[in-house]
């Protein structure tokens, strides 16, 4: 036991020397992929042993706010809004608009006319951070429930409660067995939103964080069913400051 203890003293000091870090803050919003994020996890504890993980579940503006302000060293989602903090696209998320089979809008032709989706109640997760306070992103509907979380949305959606975007990812499974349905609404298509890591323009990223951001990148690109090099080069890595 003994021995254990002076190797592990020993492999932090050994890591010192060499510029890692004792721990890495990493802030990841909610609708990553499960299976992705819990690969990259594995991979890095086989990794880095020493290192110490400080792990935050987010949404919307709550991961760039963690960078900006030093309470995450890494931060894994989409952005929204304008922020000073240099991104990395890792990825995309596909949203799909769905509902219960057993919700009005599911009940009729397709397409569904954006004057009907109006009528129904739509879930939308809101930004609990100040960065989009006032706007909306993919709100049709006249009547809305706001949450504070993708997976209470995913919950009331397939209780019959709302209809809304979801990431396909989350929903396949329900898809498949029809416990949900795809709402094919007129002049909505699939989105692919960018997924991007992201970390402080005056900070780069010491070794393990930087080992975090390639692994993203090829998980998600396994997730997604695309080469991590078809992301192109212009768009690795670009800082995105606030406008004046």
């Amino acid at each position: 036991r003994m021995i254990g203890v002076l190797q592990r003293i020993r492999s932090r000091v050994d890591g010192h020397h060499q510029g890692l870090e004792a721990e890495v803050a990493l802030s990841v919003d909610a609708t990553l992929p499960s299976p992705v994020l819990v690969r990259v996890l594995k991979a890095f504890e086989a990794q880095f042993p020493t290192v110490m993980l400080r792990l935050h579940i987010g949404t919307l503006g709550l991961i760039p706010d963690h960078v900006v302000s030093g309470q995450a060293d890494l931060g894994i989602g989409g952005l929204l809004g304008d922020v000073d903090v240099n991104l990395v696209r890792i990825g995309f998320m596909s949203i799909v608009l769905a509902a219960a089979p057993t919700h009005p809008l599911a009940l009729l032709p397709k397409p569904v006319a954006i004057e009907d989706a109006r009528e129904h109640t739509q879930l939308v997760v809101t930004d609990q951070s100040e960065r989009t306070k006032g706007r909306d992103f993919g709100v049709y509907a006249y009547r809305t429930w706001r949450l504070t979380d993708v997976r209470t949305k995913h919950m009331l959606m397939r209780e019959g409660l709302g209809w809304g975007g979801l990431p396909r990812w989350l929903i396949s499974d329900d898809l498949a067995s029809g416990r949900l349905v795809e709402i094919d609404l007129e002049s909505f298509r699939e989105v692919s939103s960018p997924l991007f890591a992201m970390h402080r323009s005056d900070r780069s990223p010491k070794p393990a964080a930087a080992w975090l951001i390639d692994q993203f990148k090829r998980q998600l690109g396994c997730f997604n069913e695309f080469e991590p090099g078809e992301v192109p080069d212009e768009e690795h890595e670009t800082a995105h400051r606030s406008a004046p």
